[in-house]
Parts: structure tokens; sequence; C-alpha cells
């Protein structure tokens, strides 16, 4: 009888093929090891090179600055802007509170929250199609570019990633009848928190109502996602209307572009032929049928919604590229499947050799993304810039006004420079830049200094000076000033100004 149990046993490992779940005693016991192992890779990934040579550019300086406020400031700064990074704002306020403001504690939590996602990829994947699928896909999550890239931001998008890979592996926990109420809760518990960080990552709910449609969910499935999704959005939805009267945030997104849809083309086309070796069929769940629309569908949206107001920008969907690494492992999978039963010895190094290759093919674009050239402009280097100039009655100008960041991060680089266009503080005004005097006044304070530091974006990325404020700020130092010293530093410029008279 023992025997007949360990024959029965044996035929369905080999007949699903090398991949297959083992035994349910053997798939308890090295299931952590499983998902740890992708999550690891890519927390190693991500503390790999953490502080960018000690750089900070504009978007995390906001979150820098902000994140040091009191929370009735902060509270105060949503009212005005920001609100739709309200709730992160306040998360990293309470984690400068524990552990002191610095790039290791602002960038960790995204860091932290990736490696969750590529657990959640690998968990999905190994149900979906087995070891090889699931170590596959987590694997590829971080090595992906754009992943890299956010991987190390001191932004919310990572942990968006993060809320859209649990929810997705609930959602196939539910398909796969082992759903109870708690998992329904707990997946509309994602959802919400992940709308909360973003409400553009409620776009994953078309995404899942794609598969549950195509897997064929039945009626209970469907009443109870119905309720969790409602539930999530309704919670969701005041911040989202909260949100539009803030719309003149992203005014600065340019318009959809043909050429901008290249890369959405490009992906899709990867998880196409992803989908297509997957070969996924109606009522059957599989990768392709979670993965597929989780990238897919979440681009589709967003390209809509910038037709009728542009608002493209890829760090919006960048959960959707979970979608990409659940393919992508199974496309491993596949591979590792069709060469076991000829070469068995072979196809366990299937995996290894394709991750190896991928590592050295990314390897310059991963060193680029981790050196301060890859983002615009870098906050921290100017300020050490100001800290070597002669400041002695001097003042400080900033064009435009956003670039007061460097003050607001590096304080002490600028002591003894008096702001002579500031009229209202950022803390004090609720605004991530403060309130500036009326031309006049910024006039009247230039004359009465010997020595004005300007503070401004470098050539190549600054746009003409618009606004009167800043236009009597260069007027007025064109006319009574001589430049002195004109420095450049990785995306912003400091001008040294001497009266003439």
């Amino acid at each position: 009888m023992l025997l007949d149990r360990r024959t029965r046993t044996a035929r369905v490992h080999f007949a699903n093929g090398p991949d297959a779940v083992e035994p349910r005693t053997a798939s308890r016991r090295h299931r952590l090891l499983l998902y740890t192992l992708p999550a690891l890779w890519t927390l190693a990934l991500g503390l790999w090179g953490l502080s960018r040579q000690d750089s900070l550019w504009r978007d995390e300086a906001a979150t820098w600055q902000v994140a040091e406020r009191s929370t009735a400031e902060i509270l105060r700064l949503l009212e005005n802007v920001d609100v739709v990074h309200g709730l992160y704002y306040l998360f990293m306020h309470g984690l400068f509170e524990c552990f002191g403001p610095g790039t290791t504690v602002l960038r960790l939590p995204s860091v932290l929250a990736m490696a969750v996602a590529a657990a959640c990829v690998t968990a999905v994947g190994h149900r979906l199609a087995g070891v090889w699928a699931g170590l596959g896909g987590g694997l590829a999550l971080g090595l992906l570019p754009a992943v890299q890239f956010y991987l190390q931001e001191g932004r919310p998008y990572a942990l968006v990633a993060a809320g859209a890979g649990i929810s997705t592996l609930l959602l196939v926990t539910a398909l796969q009848g082992r759903g109870r109420t708690a998992h329904w809760v707990a997946y509309g518990g994602a959802v919400l928190l992940s709308g909360l960080l973003n409400w553009f990552s409620l776009m994953i709910l078309p995404a899942h109502l794609a598969t549950l449609a195509w897997a064929r969910a039945g009626r209970r499935v469907w009443t109870r996602w119905t309720a969790a999704s409602a539930a999530a959005v309704t919670g969701v939805l005041p911040l989202a209307l909260f949100s539009r009267g803030q719309s003149g945030q992203v005014s600065w997104i340019p318009p959809l572009t043909w050429h901008m849809l290249i890369g959405p083309a490009v992906l899709l086309a990867i998880g196409g032929a992803g989908a297509l070796v997957d070969r996924p069929q109606r009522g059957r769940l599989s990768p392709a049928v979670v993965g597929l629309p989780l990238l897919a569908v979440p681009q589709v949206c967003l390209i809509g919604l910038s037709l009728i107001q542009p608002l493209f920008l890829d760090r919006y969907v960048l959960f959707s590229l979970l979608g990409l690494a659940l393919l992508a492992g199974a496309a491993v999978g596949g591979a590792v499947r069709a060469a076991a039963p000829r070469f068995p010895r072979t196809a366990v190094w299937i995996l290894p050799v394709v991750t190896a290759v991928a590592v050295v093919a990314l390897l310059p674009q991963s060193l680029a993304k981790r050196s301060p050239e890859s983002r615009v402009d870098d906050v921290l280097a100017i300020a050490s810039e100001i800290r070597r100039i002669d400041r002695a009655g001097a003042g400080v100008l900033y064009i435009p006004a956003a670039r007061r960041d460097t003050r607001l991060v590096s304080p002490d680089a600028f002591a003894g420079l008096r702001d002579l266009a500031l009229a209202k503080s950022p803390s004090g005004s609720g605004t991530l830049k403060g309130v500036e005097a009326g031309p006049d006044r910024i006039r009247a304070a230039i004359l009465t200094r010997r020595r004005v530091l300007l503070v401004t974006d470098a050539r190549p990325v600054a746009r003409p000076v618009v606004g009167g404020r800043d236009t009597a700020k260069i007027s007025t130092l064109e006319e009574y000033f001589t430049v002195v010293a004109d420095r450049e530093v990785r995306g912003r410029r400091v001008r040294v100004y001497e009266r003439t008279a």
C-alpha cells in the first residue's frame, strides 16, 4: 500500500514536468526558501549603490523636506498641494522621526517594498506554473530597468507595486478555490492602501476584472470581488476627487505623442509573445491569464486618460511590470519543461544561465541607474558648492522658486545667506516652495546687497524665465551686478553676482 502511494505521487510529479509542485509536505518545507530567494535578490539589487554617491534629486527632495515638517504642517500642505502623496508623506515623516533624515531612510522603504513585490510574483508564478516559473518571474522583476530606477527612489511607486503584488496573489488564491472572507478583506485592504498611496493604482482593478473574465470565475468569486473592489474604490474616491483641485501640479506633463507610445508598445509586444508561449486557454488559470492583463490593461488605461488630460508618466503604472515579470518567468518555466525530457541535467541550468546573461546585458543600464547622472539634477551637490563660496554680506535668490528645495534639504549650507525674495516660508505657507514677495520688493531687497548668489537650473535643463518675480530678479542682477563666479554641477547652477556701483 505504501509502495502504491509513492508510485502515484511519482506519476503525478513526472506527469506535470520537472517543476511541478512537490508533495504537500515538501512544498511546505521549501516554500519559504523559494519565495525568499527572489526577495533577497531584489533586496541586494536595491542596496547596491543605494546612496547614488550621496546624491538627491528634486522629487526626492520634496519627500525629504515634507517629511521633516510636523504632522500639522504636513496636513496644511496637503490642503494646497500634493494630497495624492499625503499618506506617503506621513509615513516618511514617521520614519524620519524614528531614524532621522538620510538617503538610506528615504530609499530603504522602496527597496523593501519591491522585495515584497518580487516574493509575490514568485508565489503567483509558482502556484500557476511551477517552481521554475516562480523563480524566473521573481528574479526578472528586479532586473527590469524601470524597476531598478524606482527601486532606489524616495517616492511611493515601489510601495504601490508591493500592494499590487499582494492583491494579485490574493486574487489568485481565491481563483484557486482557497479564498475565504479574510482573503477578500485583505484584497480590498491592499487595493485601498495602494490607492491611497497613488490613486492611479486603481487601474489594477480592470486588470483583475479581465483575469476573472478570462478564467471564467464563478459567481461567488465575482460577488466577493465586486464587494471588495467597491469598498476600496469608495475609500479612495474622496482622495481622487480632492486631488482634481490640485491638477495644476501635473500641468507640466506634455501631451501624448506617438513617440511616447514606443515604450508601452515594446512592453506589450514582449508580454504578448510571453503569453503565446504560455498558450493560455479560456477558463484555465495560467501566468498569461494573470500576467497579460496586469501588464496591458493599466498601460492602455493610462493612455486613454492621457488623451483627455496629459498624464502619461511610466511611473504611474510601474506596478504593471509585475505582469511582465510573471510572463518572463512563465517563459523560463516553459523552456525548462521542454528541455527536461531529453536533457534533464541541462534543464536545471536554464534559469541560472538566462539570469547571468540578463545581468551582463543590463549591467550598463544598472550602473547608469545608480549614478547621480541618472536623475535630472542633484540637490545635495549644488549645496556642497555653495558651502565653498564666500558669503560675507550676501543674499540668495532662486529661479524658479522651486529650487529653494536645496536650502530646505541642506539649511546649513545657506547659513548667513538671506533669502531676498521669500515673504513666507514653505512650512508657514503650506506650500513646497514658499510664497515670494512682489517684483518691486524683490528688486529693492536685491539692491541692499553687494553680493548675491543665484541658484538655478543648469543650462541643458533650464527653462526660459517667466513670471514677474523671476523677471525682476534677472533684470535687476543684469543691470546692477556683474557675474564673478558661475558653477554648474549635476543639473544645478549657482551664479555669484557682485554690485558694480
